[in-house]
């Protein structure tokens, strides 16, 4: 199966997928949690959520950069694809927030208004996909080809993470599921097209 062949089909299961959630899932799973916001459990994951923020990343791939860039080029290339995942991936979630327009389950929560009304610039509307979730997923798998011997525990952070914002009401689940995607994709492709022969020299 060609490349492109395999990304249209992935992206067809993405849509399909989330097109699913949102039909049956997002609603009743946004419910269980909203129930649950004066929780030990939501408490928890409020903190877990701050790991989501790109500013972390971002400054970490370039200081890793900046320190090995004259003597490990495997290291030094992992700073620079760390930083270039998280800071593709964010700008592709915003455009997409933006242009899709998609209600926070705050909305939902408060005015009972679930869907989307395109090109919305308001936080309230910039719920698909989650910018967190793809952050979380594309650094976890940025470290993960970095610091290969930890790749368990960074994959189980980014996940964690990504769950935080659903346990946390912020997204829905296909928000979720599709940022986590976005993440996981955009580190694929820039380590196969710009970062494979500095780094292993072996496809992702």
């Amino acid at each position: 199966m060609s490349k492109t062949v395999s990304a249209i089909t992935g992206l067809v299961t993405l849509i399909l997928v989330c097109t699913a959630s949102y039909i049956w899932l997002d609603r009743p799973v946004t419910d269980f949690f909203l129930d649950l916001q004066e929780s030990m459990l939501y408490r928890i994951f409020k903190q877990i959520t701050r790991l989501g923020e790109s500013q972390w990343y971002l400054a970490g791939g370039l200081l890793l950069w900046l320190f090995y860039r004259k003597k490990d080029p495997l290291n030094a290339g992992g700073g620079l694809l760390l930083l270039s995942s998280v800071a593709l991936s964010g700008i592709v979630a915003y455009t997409l927030k933006s242009l899709l327009g998609r209600a926070r389950p705050r909305l939902y929560d408060h005015h009972q208004i679930y869907g989307f009304d395109f090109f919305h610039l308001e936080y309230a509307w910039q719920s698909f996909p989650s910018g967190h979730s793809a952050t979380a997923i594309g650094a976890a798998s940025a470290m993960a080809l970095i610091f290969p011997r930890y790749k368990i525990f960074f994959y189980i952070v980014g996940v964690s993470v990504a769950a935080s914002r659903i346990i946390l009401a912020q997204h829905w689940l296909s928000d979720v599921i599709a940022g986590s995607i976005l993440g996981l994709a955009t580190t694929i492709l820039l380590y196969n097209k710009y970062f494979r022969k500095t780094m292993y020299d072996k496809p992702f």
